[in-house]
């Protein structure tokens, strides 16, 4: 059983590292989708600029089932920044609200940091945000949300300001 276990391990993890490694050599068309080992589930977000690394991690976590799963099903999440962005904002989301009341503050340029957002840019997606994080908060089943579910609502209105300000990506301007 373990000597099976080891060849499928082994198996999975030449074919993920030889699918990484395609999908770095030829460049995406738009509307490609993400590579399911390097872009995509829990290598992704361990290791965003390491593809070999998020490649492995992704095989031996769960045999690329997250990683492709992800990649299938919401590949727009799949990027990096965007795993990295969604963490942070979990992580942090009673400092990184507040500050976005106040409209500045160190969690609040990190997030649009992680985004890929320069310091020029940060104003005026502040300027965006704030109205719709609070009118978020003002309503009223915001205090039966769950932490995940406030988060995912912020992770949202950044993401849909940096869509409507920026075409989508703050590194294209």
């Amino acid at each position: 059983m373990r000597k099976l276990l080891s060849g499928l391990l082994i198996t999975a993890f030449s074919a993920a590292v030889s699918m990484g490694a395609c999908a770095q050599e030829e460049s995406k068309e738009p509307g490609s989708g993400p590579n399911p080992f390097t872009d995509c589930g829990i290598g992704a977000a361990l290791f965003p600029n390491t593809g070999w690394a998020a490649a492995t991690s992704n095989v031996i976590w769960d045999l690329g089932v997250t990683g492709i799963t992800s990649a299938t099903a919401s590949p727009q999440n799949c990027q990096a920044k965007s795993v990295a962005a969604a963490k942070f904002i979990n992580e942090t989301y009673p400092s990184i609200v507040e500050q976005t009341a106040q409209g500045s503050g160190e969690h609040l340029s990190a997030v649009l940091e992680i985004f890929g957002c320069n310091s020029a840019q940060h104003d005026t997606i502040i300027q965006s945000i704030r109205p719709s994080v609070a009118q978020m908060v003002a309503s009223p089943s915001y205090s039966q949300q769950d932490s995940v579910s406030k988060a995912a609502g912020y992770y949202n209105v950044v993401h849909n300001a940096i869509a409507a300000e920026f075409n989508g990506s703050c590194d294209m301007s």
